[in-house]
């Protein structure tokens, strides 16, 4: 059975990531960070009590910014495969917490990378490079494209890839970087732009909210499905040579398009809800975002499955979906009282 370690495990990505891992019959290990409320919830549904037979997940306490912590995981489990997911990953926060991403983006990876050239493990490594570290660079982008990045998020992620690309050169890691296009699903954080659109369309629908506050509609972006991009991972490591690969849909669209079809989805108008708020603009903007994907077409044998329409519309019906539950749940339990009362 082979064994898998995935920093970043209890994120949209890391949670996908191991349901494949699962799946393919792996024993999977994940890192968490010490918080006092619970933050496991995109998980929860694989975990079983490591007490019980046959359980194949197991998360511990560790952090990107605790090299010690890392050497001592690596040694503990000496994993097969290494999926360096973990990250501050928001872009407009990264400008107000540049120090703090830098530490767990950039440092937080070579960490990791020194730790496993240290263990002598011969593991495979992925590191989840970002096609925002192309930035300001025309698109389309591909792996040969310069990267000029705009935001403490993106120069991190930079020096994280060069990194992982360094110690593959210099040490003969086995370690391949894919350079991910922007990826959504119904797990994906509720502060990103995406999310918060569906999620608020569902409150708009449902008679819960009546405005949506965004920044700038016109950035473009190559948006595709997250359980398609963790499938890429995993073939980058199967792979008998180590190498980078661009992975995206190749299609670009607005944020307003999303927009668009988001509110459509629900039957709704976006003019009649949406407001701009340039507390939401980003102090240096990535205009547009395009991936030409051909490499991993060719090497890989992987394409994208759900493409932007079908995206949007999964992402908005999941969300209706989780708060009419909400709601039903709260309905019910206020039945309930009333009943005990009387």
């Amino acid at each position: 059975m082979k064994k898998a370690l995935i920093t970043g495990l209890t994120g949209q990505d890391g949670s996908y990531l191991a349901e494949l891992l699962l799946s393919k019959e792996y024993e999977v290990h994940g890192l968490k960070r010490r918080s006092s409320s619970f933050n496991t919830d995109r998980v929860d549904h694989l975990y079983h009590d490591f007490h019980e037979s046959g359980a194949r997940l197991f998360l511990h306490y560790a952090d990107l910014t605790d090299g010690i912590s890392l050497a001592g995981l690596l040694a503990a489990i000496r994993p097969d495969e290494v999926y360096n997911l973990g990250a501050q990953s928001h872009v407009k926060v990264s400008f107000e917490t540049p120090e703090y991403t830098g530490d767990v983006v950039a440092l937080g990876t070579l960490r990791l990378l020194e730790a496993i050239r240290c263990s002598g493990i011969a593991c495979r490594f992925y590191q989840a490079s970002s096609s925002e570290m192309f930035g300001s660079t025309p698109p389309p982008q591909n792996e040969s494209s310069p990267f000029r990045p705009r935001s403490p998020y993106a120069c991190a992620k930079a020096f994280a890839h060069h990194s992982t690309v360094n110690y593959r050169e210099s040490y003969g890691l086995h370690a391949s970087c894919g350079i991910l296009f922007n990826h959504e699903s119904p797990r994906r954080g509720e502060t990103f732009v995406t999310r918060k659109i569906t999620r608020a369309v569902a409150h708009i629908k449902l008679g819960l909210q009546e405005k949506l506050f965004l920044g700038n509609l016109e950035a473009r972006r190559d948006w595709g499905y997250a359980p398609d991009y963790v499938e890429a991972m995993w073939l980058m490591l199967q792979q008998d040579k180590p190498d980078d690969y661009v992975i995206g849909t190749g299609e670009t669209h607005s944020v307003r398009e999303f927009v668009e079809r988001a509110f459509a989805v629900a039957g709704l108008d976006w003019r009649d809800h949406v407001c701009i708020d340039p507390r939401y603009y980003r102090p240096a903007e990535v205009d547009a975002l395009q991936a030409d994907w051909s490499k991993a077409r060719r090497v890989l044998g992987w394409e994208p499955s759900v493409r932007f329409s079908e995206l949007v519309q999964l992402m908005v019906e999941a969300d209706l979906r989780a708060i009419q539950r909400t709601l039903d749940g709260g309905r019910a339990a206020i039945r309930a009282g009333v009943v005990e009362g009387a």
